[in-house]
């Protein structure tokens, strides 16, 4: 979640700054012999990028144009700088949805065409990511979030209530990255509490929040008594150590991602994933676009279509979850029972917040969740700073 919470104020950076561009100068769509360039930025992992890239030469050669794929490891300050220059790319594949709020709000997103994708065909959370206003501006790719791990050899089922996991937990212990908003936003959205009103088709209402309600009130003393009052783990716990905690099963509970699976399965834990017991999370999509600045948006659509119905290949070299639900009832996913676990939870999450003023809540949600967890401030005033912080970083946006 840290590297999250970097990219977002990344970006935010280069809407302030107007710096030189960092090595990621690509050459614009041009007209060539063979027809048009269409160049590529993907923010995956190298590997992914290999397999993406192989996928869009298939593109290629079956239209007769030429595809430039590149792995761009700078901020996003680059994109923004040279999105009205030559040096922009025509596509981005694999951005995670938090992010495209700041691209909307420069007009640097294209409108999905009618036609590129079927929506009904995706899962609608994934779709709701990429929505503003009702419209489609960017294509899901895959889906992620986070779910319970449970120790097999401490825990013979899995809990199905928040008391059910208390109650477990203070038999077999239990940890997770606690002051970080990420996670522990789950506890305050299961009793009402919410970042930005939904108001239905992609709207989300920025001067609405729900972060100092009653029910994230409620969230966050849950998250105050596990440390306060259960002990189940230290106010200054850090990611990092809860997962070793779990991975050496010094405990029975963790809450992790897919991104935990290698590390546990390769350390020999004997584990199983299940649903979050009766909480949203949040769902990370990974999603494309087109530059609204690209000269060959006709031929930069048509090939993430194809790169859609052909991106099996780079969701397995990543280990990533698909969101077309054609793809999730294939039997190497539905017949996983770590991947269905993943899979349940996304069906009851919510989309992380696309709007730009989601870079707003990252900071002001870890100070007073630190202050919360250390027991300096009660968990009303703790839903009130948030909830006045967050709204005067909002303001100073405008």
């Amino acid at each position: 979640m840290n590297k999250k919470v970097k990219v977002i104020c990344s970006v935010l950076t280069a809407l302030l700054l107007a710096t030189a561009l960092g090595g990621c100068g690509s050459s614009t769509s041009s007209t060539t012999k063979t027809g048009k360039t269409i160049v590529v930025w993907s923010h995956l992992l190298q590997p992914e990028v290999d397999s993406l890239n192989k996928v869009a030469q298939q593109w290629a050669k079956k239209t007769g144009n030429t595809v430039k794929v590149q792995l761009d490891n700078s901020s996003f300050q680059a994109y923004l700088q040279a999105a009205n220059s030559s040096k922009a790319p025509d596509i981005m594949y694999g951005i995670a949805d938090d992010n495209l709020g700041t691209f909307q709000k420069a007009n640097l997103l294209d409108e999905v065409p009618s036609g590129v994708i079927d929506k009904s065909k995706y899962v609608d959370t994934a779709i709701k990511a990429g929505s503003f206003g009702g419209k489609m501006y960017a294509v899901p790719m895959s889906i992620e979030t986070y779910a319970l791990f449970y120790n097999t050899d401490k825990v013979t089922t899995a809990p199905t209530t928040v008391d059910d996991l208390i109650a477990q937990a203070q038999k077999v212990g239990f940890q997770y990255d606690i002051n970080n908003f990420y996670y522990s936003y789950a506890f305050m959205a299961a009793n009402g509490g919410y970042v930005f009103k939904d108001k239905g088709k992609g709207n989300l209402d920025a001067s609405n929040l729900g972060l100092g309600n009653a029910g994230s009130i409620k969230g966050l003393q849950t998250i105050q008594d596990f440390v306060t009052k259960y002990k189940f783990m230290t106010a200054d716990i850090a990611g990092d150590k809860a997962s070793s905690a779990f991975k050496d099963g010094k405990i029975g509970f963790y809450i992790g991602g897919p991104w935990d699976v290698a590390g546990f399965t390769k350390a020999g834990t004997k584990f199983a994933v299940a649903p979050l017991p009766g909480m949203p999370s949040f769902v990370g999509v990974q999603t494309s676009f087109v530059n609204a600045k690209s000269k060959s948006k006709t031929e930069a659509w048509d090939l993430i279509k194809y790169l859609q119905e052909n991106n099996s290949p780079v969701l397995k070299t990543g280990n990533r979850v698909p969101a077309l639900n054609s793809e999730l009832a294939k039997p190497e996913y539905k017949d996983n029972k770590i991947t269905s676990a993943f899979i349940a939870q996304v069906k009851n999450g919510q989309p992380m917040p696309n709007i730009a003023e989601t870079s707003t809540i990252w900071n002001p949600a870890k100070n007073n969740l630190t202050l919360l967890t250390a027991g300096k401030l009660t968990p009303e005033a703790a839903a009130k700073a948030l909830n006045d912080q967050v709204l005067q970083g909002i303001a100073t946006q405008k």
